[in-house]
């Protein structure tokens, strides 16, 4: 894995699908819904099936060799 982005959110908490798209790390809602149900995606280290998941700032999501860190506004 390279570095982990720290990304900002403005709200308390954000869904899991959204922050993939916030952080770049996917193109699209499609796109979110297939890595997700596909088992591809991780937060803080396990691997994560469910798109509404809620983050809060310190989770880190992993797809692939990217990681980012949920950061407060």
């Amino acid at each position: 894995m390279s570095g982990v982005d720290e990304i900002p959110i403005r709200d308390a908490s954000i869904r899991l699908g959204q922050f993939l798209k916030l952080a770049n790390l996917i193109d699209s809602g499609a796109e979110a819904k297939e890595v997700i149900g596909d088992g591809m995606v991780s937060v803080n280290g396990e691997v994560e099936t469910r798109r509404g998941r809620q983050l809060a700032p310190g989770d880190v999501v992993e797809l692939g060799d990217q990681a980012a860190r949920v950061g407060n506004d």
